[in-house]
């Protein structure tokens, strides 16, 4: 257990924590929030013990480790992926050390009755389970499997960590802290980089983990499926709710009513008593009974509400001009870089109105193919089309890193900018909530966040009728990923969007493409549809896979078996075809008086056949597996 004790910490004039206490105990699985700047990340570094200066105590057991996981993170050596992982063992190969000694030096004494021999026998059992809870006899099992679990593929585990980049060396370090199985792991943003699937991966891993977890993270779904706990960090003190991140903001807002009712009585009842004190004061007969309920009311503990912070981005994508039916086209596109192939023979369009989401692997080609889609990038071979009348906004995934950090914000809208918006650009950046000097701030001097929003504002200068965007949601917090989700749900062109955010592809798309063994695979629905699908699809994987083998009397011809599986692909995208038909029709259905309206007839009998139509392809495709 972590105790904290009136932990109190000043910067100048301004208090970050105000003799806050609380515990932290092994297996909680807690989140920490706060606005920016509250001292969410200070905390984790008193936690990992990086910042020891503060007034108050943080109390550990030395028994009990502590592993920190930052944002800041730069691997140096020559170790290889897997190399660097097994670095994790090093307390385990110490241990066994130990064990090996403890086991001689029992071979050789015979004092059995002696206190000092039961404290030897003692620690040889203490490190023995320790060994074995830490997965001391599957060492590199263990490390390959959270490598993989984490993205990694065979073939990357023998890569230089030093070439990767600062993502993936994020996985390796996460990867050393799970295989040490620390007591309390403490991480910062842990899914930055991650893509869904590796999230999913470490979402299930943290839910069974035995230790305790703390973390910062601005991914609702995955502080939903992991925490049970969550710690509000709130003008220097802490409040303390037994909830998931949702539950979390419901009881929030219920506690702020309550407090924003007993604020207002304290400050009535404040009010009466100054009154009543400047009344008594005035007379020489109370004078000492108005000192008297002067210094009573100076002990009163003031009732203090944090501001709602109702600053907020505005964004407001311009009308998108009208464009041809098909925006790109590919036809057999191949690509390969040093010799490794990325993706072949892929063919994929995009139509007017049509708004689909690239997702999987990080590695399988997902920007790749977004910028030789858009001719950012060139492939092998295949041929690649834009429409005429195409006006492209593209947000790079690297967007905020190739903003020129010498240039101010305005010099760098003005640089992007044409003729007949130069009037506006303060507007704009005033929206995206850099207003008076900040227009004149260096872009060196922005924070992630800071800078991602200067991106967003570059995507206003032009009217645009293809959007499309590489991981925009990266440095937003979740405030700004809202307002940017709902300026897309609003956004009358055609998207493409990129993402490993859930909660912020949920309903933005209608396609899904998803990026897998170098070719793709399309989905009619959204992020969660596509998981739906992908989890019925890797069971029957996993099913085909523990089937036994058939004799050869029994087996049925391998001309048979791909006949039965091109059946079941088609109808498997008949049944996505009609799902997706059906959703549309419900949607009509939805629209307040449409029960009166013209079209009522007519879309109730068309869902209705519909539903039938899914429904007979759902029993042949269930004869079929």
């Amino acid at each position: 257990m972590i105790s904290i004790s009136n932990l109190y910490i000043q910067y100048g004039d301004r208090i970050l924590f105000d003799s806050i206490s609380t515990t932290i105990n092994i297996g909680e699985k807690i989140g920490l929030t706060g606005r920016n700047g509250a001292g969410k990340s200070t905390l984790l570094k008193i936690l990992a013990g990086e910042i020891t200066r503060y007034e108050g105590v943080v109390d550990k057991p030395k028994s009990e480790s502590v592993a920190y996981l930052h944002q800041d993170i730069e691997i140096s050596g020559d170790h290889t992926v897997i190399e660097e992982a097994l670095t994790a063992f090093e307390e385990l190969n110490e241990i066994e050390r130990l064990i090996h000694k403890a086991e001689q030096d029992l071979a050789v004494r015979e004092d059995y009755e002696s206190e000092s021999y039961a404290m030897l026998i003692d620690n040889l059992t203490h490190y023995t389970e320790q060994f074995e809870y830490r997965g001391g006899n599957q060492k590199e099992a263990n490390a390959e499997k959270i490598l993989k679990g984490l993205g990694f593929k065979s073939h990357e585990l023998n890569k230089k960590v030093k070439e990767l980049s600062g993502g993936w060396q994020m996985r390796v370090e996460l990867a050393k802290m799970l295989l040490t199985k620390p007591d309390f792991l403490l991480l910062d943003e842990p899914t930055n980089h991650l893509d869904i699937e590796s999230i999913i991966w470490l979402e299930d891993f943290l839910s069974d983990y035995k230790g305790a977890v703390v973390m910062i993270s601005h991914d609702k779904i995955f502080l939903d499926k992991i925490t049970k706990r969550t710690i509000e960090i709130e003008l220097g003190r802490i409040y303390d709710y037994q909830a998931n991140y949702s539950n979390y903001l419901i009881q929030r807002a219920e506690r702020r009513t309550l407090m924003a009712a007993a604020y207002e009585n304290q400050q009535k009842l404040i009010a009466q008593r100054e009154k009543t004190i400047a009344r008594f004061m005035a007379k020489a007969t109370k004078t000492s009974m108005a000192q008297s309920m002067q210094k009573q009311l100076d002990k009163i503990e003031r009732i203090e509400i944090e501001d709602e912070d109702t600053s907020a981005i505005r964004l407001n994508f311009p009308p998108a001009p009208r464009s041809a039916e098909v925006l790109l086209q590919a036809e057999d596109v191949e690509k390969s870089y040093n010799g490794i192939n990325v993706f072949k023979n892929i063919d994929f369009r995009i139509t007017r109105g049509e708004r689909v989401a690239f997702v999987g692997q990080n590695g399988m080609g997902k920007s790749t193919l977004a910028k030789i889609l858009i001719g950012k990038e060139k492939s092998d071979s295949g041929t690649v089309m834009m429409g005429t009348n195409t006006f492209l906004g593209y947000y790079a995934q690297n967007q905020t890193e190739v903003l020129e950090g010498d240039r101010t914000l305005l010099e760098t809208m003005e640089n992007e900018s044409p003729p007949e918006m130069r009037t506006k650009l303060r507007n704009i950046l005033g929206s995206l909530m850099f207003s008076g000097e900040d227009v004149d701030k260096k872009v060196s001097v922005l924070s992630g966040g800071e800078r991602g929003r200067l991106a967003l504002a570059l995507l206003l200068l032009h009217p645009i009728n293809l959007l499309v965007l590489d991981e925009p949601t990266n440095h937003l917090d979740l405030k700004a990923k809202e307002v940017l989700k709902k300026a897309i749900m609003d956004y009358d062109g055609t998207l493409l969007v990129i993402s490993h955010d859930r909660s912020f592809l949920e309903g933005l798309t209608e396609k899904t493409i998803e990026f897998r063994d170098n070719s793709i695979k399309e989905y009619l629905g959204d992020i969660n549809y596509f998981l739906e699908k992908r989890k019925m699809d890797t069971f029957r994987e996993v099913e085909a896979s523990q089937k036994p083998a058939q004799t050869n009397a029994a087996k049925i011809p391998n001309r048979d078996n791909q006949q039965q599986q091109k059946e079941l692909d088609k109808i498997e995208k008949k049944i996505q075809e009609l799902e997706a038909q059906l959703k549309k029709l419900n949607e009509k259905m939805m629209v307040e008086d449409f029960y009166n309206s013209p079209d009522y007839e007519k879309v109730t009998t068309q869902y209705k056949e519909t539903q039938q139509q899914l429904d007979t392809e759902m029993e042949k495709w269930e004869s079929l597996i």
